[in-house]
C-alpha cells in the first residue's frame, strides 16, 4: 500500500502521520477492527465505547461527516467491553 501523501496534504507533516507513529496507530486499528467483529459492530463504536471506559469520561463527541454514518456508531452507548478487549486496545501503552 502506497501511503505517499499529497505535498498539500496536511497529514503530511502531523506527527500521527509519519513513522513511528504512522505504524503503531494502524496496528491500533487492526486491534480496534478485531474487537469490533468479536463484538459485531463497527470499529468506530468501539473506539467510542473504548474513550468511555475511561473514569473520567462522562461522554464522547463524535465527528462526523456524513448522515449515514450515525447509524453504526449509535450501538456504542450500550456496547460494554471487556477487560480483555480494553488490554487489546491499550496493548502498545508501556
Amino acid at each position: 500500500m502506497d501511503r505517499a501523501l499529497a505535498e498539500d496534504d496536511g497529514r503530511k507533516h502531523d506527527p500521527r502521520f509519519t513513522e513511528s507513529q504512522l505504524s503503531r496507530n494502524l496496528e491500533l486499528v487492526q486491534r480496534i477492527r478485531r474487537i469490533a467483529d468479536r463484538h459485531d459492530t463497527v470499529p468506530g463504536a468501539v473506539a467510542v465505547a473504548w474513550t468511555l471506559t475511561h473514569p473520567a469520561v462522562d461522554g464522547a463527541i463524535v465527528g462526523l461527516r456524513r448522515p449515514d454514518q450515525v447509524g453504526p456508531i449509535l450501538p456504542a452507548a450500550a456496547l460494554k467491553l471487556f477487560d480483555e478487549d480494553v488490554t487489546e486496545i491499550e496493548g502498545d501503552k508501556r
